[in-house]
């Protein structure tokens, strides 16, 4: 597992490294326009490759939630690690999803009041409501950390 943890890590490191060589060096890109969707399908294809490994791994009935769960069965210590996944993900995709809602209603917003001014108050209220979203998914993910 740790094995698979490192290869990922590796693959989305590499990943941000290549863009953001690619994106300093947009001659390459433009001289050839198919490298870019290349490597992300290579990234894309590898990456998957190894989910479906760590996903097997995961419930082959191994050992691998031993240090989480050393009095408990194999049964509960799988239920705590779906339990952290999920609580990972409900923080993760909820902070994505705000994320977007910001940049959309910020970039509107700033439109706004570059024509209105007396708009601030009403654009600062939709921004405060997209960042609401990542209160909801922390908030969640402490309720099954709780149950957990």
């Amino acid at each position: 597992m740790t094995l698979i943890i490192s290869l990922m890590s590796v693959l989305v490191v590499s990943t941000i490294v290549v863009g953001i060589l690619l994106d300093r060096k947009k001659s390459l890109l433009l001289e050839h326009p198919r490298l870019g969707k290349r490597i992300m399908g290579a990234n894309l294809s590898f990456f998957t490759v190894l989910s479906v490994f760590a996903i097997i791994y995961l419930f082959s009935g191994s050992n691998a939630f031993a240090e989480v769960a050393t009095a408990s069965t194999a049964a509960d210590a799988g239920a705590k690690g779906l339990g952290y996944l999920a609580a990972g993900l409900s923080t993760g995709l909820a902070a994505i999803g705000a994320g977007i809602g910001v940049g959309v209603t910020g970039s509107a917003g700033i439109g706004a009041i570059s024509e209105k001014a007396d708009v601030f108050g009403k654009t600062l209220i939709y921004v405060g409501l997209a960042e609401g979203i990542a209160i909801y998914g922390l908030i969640i993910s402490i309720m099954i950390l709780g149950k957990i």
